[in-house]
C-alpha cells in the first residue's frame, strides 16, 4: 500500500503543475507569494503613514485630512525582479475633481529609486478617467509605451511602431473600481500584460539607451483627490 502511494504521489503533483491547479494556499505552482496578506513584511517605505492592510490587502489611502502631493512607493526589498511572471489583483476607487479630472495608479517593475525615493522605469499604469484605462508607461522616461489595445515595437534608435490587438479593442470587459487580475511577463526585451487572462498590451523594446532588464517592483499611490488603491495575491515567478 505504502510503495503505491509513493508511486502515485509524483504523479499527482506532476498532474496538478501541468494542468494549472492552484496549491492548498492558492499560490499557482511555481509562484512564490510577495505579501503574506497580514503584514508589510519584505516592503519598504519612507512614509508609512498612507499605507495599511485591510481586507487582506495592501491598501493605500488619500484623504482630505491626509492630503498627497507626492507620489508615495511601497518598494518591495527582498530582490530585483530580472525575467519574470507576476500576478496581482488591484482596484482603485476615488472621486475625481474639477481640478483634478482623473485619479491615477498602478506598480513599478524593472525600476530604480531615483532622488526623493521617487521611481523611475517602467510601469503598468491605470487611469480612472475619461481617456484611457491601463497602459505600459515608462515614468520619468518615454512616458507611454503601449496603451490598451496597442503592441509596440521600439528600434534601436528609439522609434516606436504599434500594431492593434484585435482582443483589447473596443470597451473594456473589466473597470478600476473592482477587483481584477494583472499577468505581467518581462523576458528580456518583452514586456506583456494581461488583465484578466485577456492580452491588453506587448512592448518589445529593443532600445539600448532606454531598455531596463533588472530593477525592484514597486506600488504606486499617486498624488491627487482622495482615493484608496488596493492590491492583493501578489505572486511571483521567476524565468
Amino acid at each position: 500500500m505504502i510503495r503505491n502511494i509513493l508511486f502515485i504521489l509524483p504523479l499527482l503533483l506532476a498532474f496538478l503543475t501541468l494542468s494549472g491547479q492552484s496549491t492548498p494556499d492558492g499560490i499557482p505552482p511555481g509562484f512564490e507569494a510577495l505579501f503574506d496578506g497580514k503584514t508589510l513584511a519584505n516592503w519598504e517605505t519612507p512614509d508609512p503613514s498612507y499605507w495599511s492592510i485591510e481586507e487582506g490587502a495592501i491598501t493605500a489611502k488619500i484623504t482630505e485630512a491626509h492630503p498627497c502631493s507626492v507620489n508615495q512607493y511601497l518598494v518591495y526589498e527582498k530582490e530585483p525582479l530580472d525575467d519574470f511572471e507576476l500576478r496581482l489583483k488591484f482596484r482603485m476607487n476615488g472621486w475625481p475633481t474639477k481640478k483634478l479630472p482623473s485619479i491615477n495608479g498602478g506598480f513599478q517593475f524593472r525600476s530604480k529609486i531615483i532622488e526623493g525615493h521617487d521611481v523611475a522605469g517602467y510601469q503598468v499604469d491605470n487611469d480612472l478617467g475619461p481617456d484611457w484605462l491601463v497602459r505600459l508607461y515608462d515614468e520619468h522616461g518615454r512616458h507611454t509605451l503601449a496603451l490598451r489595445g496597442q503592441r509596440t515595437t521600439i528600434n534601436a534608435a528609439g522609434e516606436m511602431t504599434h500594431e492593434d490587438i484585435a482582443e483589447a479593442q473596443g470597451p473594456a470587459d473589466f473597470r478600476l473600481q473592482e477587483w481584477h487580475e494583472y499577468r505581467l511577463l518581462c523576458k528580456g526585451p518583452k514586456l506583456t500584460l494581461y488583465v484578466n487572462d485577456k492580452l491588453m498590451a506587448e512592448v518589445t523594446d529593443n532600445d539600448p539607451e532606454q531598455q531596463d532588464f533588472s530593477g525592484i517592483l514597486a506600488l504606486q499611490l499617486h498624488s491627487g483627490p482622495p482615493m484608496t488603491v488596493q492590491f492583493k495575491d501578489i505572486w511571483l515567478k521567476k524565468l
